[in-house]
This record gives structure tokens, sequence and C-alpha cells, in this order.
């Protein structure tokens, strides 16, 4: 629940690599992270799969200026712009990248072997056509900003009422490690991202970790039927702003090259 989407990695630091400030080593370490490798399929000129390397460099010359995220969820098509085909794949994958400059998207296949705690993780990014139109339901960082704070009000006051607010051992074992992170000065985001994206960023998962507690804890206090009907319904909506602000933070680099110089 505390790792970010893949989908945020490769923007992220593809967009650090398209401006200059990490390599192509660098990136695609901090792409991959803990899985085995990750491969791209699809790609133009290519006949099957190459590595993440190859990939990046290949979208590049093809014209790729960004990368935006797209975290859809059903009835909510976040961050996507069509077509349909498209959009079904990342749908099924809740995630995906969508270039800017040049119309491509990137769906991730991810599959894992072995025992937990010991799996070989392989992930293969789909390469597929995108229609070059503004993404869905995507906010500004400012209105991000603005709408976490009032979802992390709302969802405390709510959960807290209902008795599921984050409890137990798990729960207690799971915002231990959110702090550790912190206080480690993990690095979100990626180098060139503006302060208040990370800032948003960091707020967005302190939400989505509140909701994946409250859905994980089982009923908690909530012993009716109405008193489980009445989370499911405060969770909805706080679940909904922390992608859309996920997706704020993530695209903040190509919004700031679509503003252009102030």
């Amino acid at each position: 629940m505390l790792l970010e989407p893949r989908s945020g990695l490769l923007a992220a630091w593809g967009n650090a690599l398209l401006a200059g400030f990490v390599s192509p080593d660098d990136a695609v370490l901090a792409i991959v992270g803990t899985d085995a490798v990750h491969r791209v399929a699809g790609l133009p000129g290519e006949t099957g799969p190459v590595g993440l390397t190859l990939a990046l460099g290949r979208l590049r010359a093809l014209g790729v200026t960004g990368y935006r995220v797209a975290l859809p969820a059903p009835g909510h098509p976040l961050g996507l712009s069509g077509p349909p085909e498209f959009n079904a794949r990342a749908l099924e994958a809740e995630e995906a990248v969508v270039a800017s400059g040049a119309a491509y998207g990137l769906v991730p296949e991810v599959s894992a072997v072995g025992p937990e705690g010991d799996l070989h993780v392989e992930v293969v990014w789909h390469c597929l056509p995108v229609r070059e139109a503004p993404p869905a339901d995507v906010p500004s960082l400012g209105e991000a900003e603005r709408e976490l704070a009032e979802a992390l009000r709302d969802a405390t006051e709510v959960l807290s009422r209902l008795d599921v607010a984050g409890s137990g051992p798990v729960a207690e074992a799971a915002l231990d490690a959110y702090r550790a992170r912190a206080e480690r000065g993990r690095e979100v985001l990626a180098p060139g991202y503006p302060p208040r994206a990370v800032r948003v960023l960091e707020l967005a998962q302190r939400v989505g970790l509140l909701v994946a507690l409250a859905r994980e804890n089982g009923h908690g206090g909530a012993v009716s039927a109405s008193e489980m009907a009445a989370r499911g319904e405060a969770l909805r909506p706080v679940e909904r702003v922390s992608r859309r602000a996920q997706v704020a933070a993530y695209n903040a680099y190509v919004e700031e090259l679509d503003r252009g110089p102030h």
C-alpha cells in the first residue's frame, strides 16, 4: 500500500531524464526499483520487447517531450484521453502513462512468481497509440491541495465516528513504515519537480494510506449494514480525491511545460 504506482515512477523519472536532471541509468534504476526487469513491447520500429533504456531513448527520438500519469477506476477515467482500446487496457491495469509530444501511451502488465517475500517481478509496458486530447478530470496542483485538506478532515471525522480509523497491529505497522520513510527523507517524485508537487503527492499518499487501512481493518465498529454502507460512501470520494491529487502531482512537470515561460 505504501509503494508508488509504477506509472508514477516511470513518468516522474522519465520526465527527469527528458529534462537532463538524471542519466538514463539512474532513471531506469529508479523506475525498476525492486522489480527484476522492465521491458517495453509494441515500440514503433521494434519486432519484440526491448529494454527500458532503449525504449525511453526511442520515445524521445519519436518526439516525446513529457509523460503524464493516468490512475483510472471504474466510472472514473482519470487521466485518460482515449481511444477506447487504450482506456480499457489502462482501466484493467488501474494505471498508465500517457506521453506528450507524440501520441503514445504505456500500460504495465505485471507478472510475479515465487513465495511471498521473495517474489520475482517482471513488468512489460505495452506501447499503444493514444488520442491527443486533454486528460480526463485532472485538477491543478492548487485544486488538488485544497481537495486533499478537506478530504483528510472529512475522512478522519467519519471513520472515527464509525470506529474504523486505523487501529490494530497491522495498521500500526503500516503507519510506522510510512513515518520511517518520511523521516529518511526519501526522494519523492524526481529531480526537477516543483516543491508544491512533492507536498501534494506526500499528502495524497497519506490520505490513500488512511483509506487502505480502513478497508484492510475489516468492519471495525461498523457492525450494522447501514454503518458499513456509510463507511463505504465515506471512503469512495476520499479515495477518488487521493487519486486525482496523485495524478496532478505526477503531471506537474508536463503542466509547467504546457504553460511555457512565465
